[in-house]
């Protein structure tokens, strides 16, 4: 497998994570100039998950019936274009609309990105390539807030989104260079009758259901507290704009090491000993959370480390989890794959917006759903043998293309 392709898959994983990270700190000298509210600027993060929650089903069925790239195409034009708009508007109205259009574009290179790694790859192997690709667009959330706070500094709040725009360009090329069809199109009958029928093949698998059940709650969690980590970090601990991004970075740099850690791990052990693994760490985390919540206080330092082992933990619990829900089924890969994206994205404009809503500059309500979110992912583990009491099911031998 090319170096290039690999790495452009990771590219395609890290649109979104890129997208959301170099406008957070745009927020607030947004705000300051549409002459708006923080709590509706920070639905930027909330509107744009919210399309690309309803872009993925589309996207999956069509690349089922018609082939991966076509669909990438189409889903990454209408991201470039939506972002250039977002870049150049001058009211949070049009820039909400921009962004949930972008959303919806995106959708597709999140869905056909995984949907590749099935058609090319099961089990341990699919692992450790999603733990690559993991690592790759992990580079996002390290640096995006970082060159995010710097280009505002040079020039002003719209210098972010036009650099989101130019990174859509620079994908499309990737793409055109990179990558190639993995998938023969299954047209198989009415598009209404084939979405139905792959949804019930979906949700016959309570291995599938299981690893889903895990894959929902963590970006409630997480995106709850991108969403208000300018407002918090700026607001009530002090700290500068440009701070804020290298505060930031150290999330995404727990990320990145916990993919490290997992493409290591998933050579010499199974799915479901790391999927337990990051199920402890996440309830570490929570807990600790929930505490700080309750206290309605804490330093920057307990509350960042505790946010930081949350986000180390997403890098072996999602990965795996996805393993595990896309293996029963290599056939629909692209609308189990929308499945898992749509449902997922759901729960992360969902955390999103309640962040937003509910921010009133406290502690507590800041922290409050990435801790319960947390917590619930335990409550689901505890509960494998009701929602999974079967042996799992794996499909090395039917792969699309080696």
């Amino acid at each position: 497998m090319k170096p290039a392709f690999v790495i452009t898959l990771g590219l395609l994983t890290a649109v979104a994570a890129l997208t959301v990270d170099l406008s957070l700190p745009a927020i607030p000298a947004m705000v300051d100039a549409l002459g708006t509210n923080l709590s509706k600027g920070q639905q930027i993060v909330g509107i744009f998950m919210g399309g690309m929650a309803l872009g993925q089903i589309p996207a999956g069925l069509l690349s089922d019936r018609m082939g991966r790239m076509p669909i990438m195409y189409v889903g990454m034009t209408i991201f470039t274009l939506s972002a250039i708009v977002a870049a150049i508007a001058n009211n949070i109205e049009l820039i909400l609309a921009a962004r949930f259009v972008q959303g919806f574009g995106a959708a597709a290179a999140i869905v056909l990105s995984r949907a590749i790694v099935r058609d090319i790859a099961s089990g341990q192997e699919a692992a450790k390539l999603m733990s690559l690709m993991t690592m790759i667009f992990t580079a996002a959330p390290v640096i995006a807030p970082s060159i995010g706070a710097l280009l505002i500094a040079q020039w002003d709040w719209h210098a972010p989104f036009i650099l989101i725009a130019i990174c859509g360009v620079l994908v499309l090329i990737a793409i055109r260079v990179n990558l190639v069809e993995t998938h023969t199109p299954n047209v198989d009958g009415h598009p209404i009758r084939q979405l139905s029928n792959s949804f019930r093949e979906f949700f016959s698998h309570r291995q599938s259901i299981f690893a889903l059940l895990l894959l929902v709650l963590p970006p409630a969690g997480f995106m709850s507290i991108i969403a208000v980590s300018a407002a918090m970090i700026v607001e009530i601990y002090g700290y500068s704009v440009q701070q804020y991004g290298l505060v930031f970075a150290c999330a995404g740099l727990s990320i990145l090491l916990g993919s490290g850690l997992n493409r290591f791990l998933v050579t010499r052990f199974q799915l479901m000993p790391l999927i337990r693994l990051g199920v402890a760490l996440i309830s570490v985390s929570s807990i600790q959370l929930l505490i700080i919540a309750w206290l309605n206080a804490a330093p920057l330092w307990w509350l960042w480390s505790s946010v930081c082992l949350f986000m180390f933990t997403i890098a072996i619990l999602m990965a795996n989890s996805t393993v595990l829900a896309l293996d029963p089924l290599p056939k629909i890969a692209g609308v189990a794959s929308s499945i898992l994206g749509t449902l997922q994205n759901i729960a992360g404009a969902g955390g999103a917006l309640l962040a937003a809503v509910m921010y009133d500059g406290t502690i507590r309500n800041s922290v409050l759903i990435i801790g319960f979110a947390g917590a619930g992912v335990a409550v689901v583990y505890l509960l494998r043998p009701v929602i999974c009491p079967e042996p799992l099911v794996h499909h090395p031998q039917e792969l699309a293309r080696d």
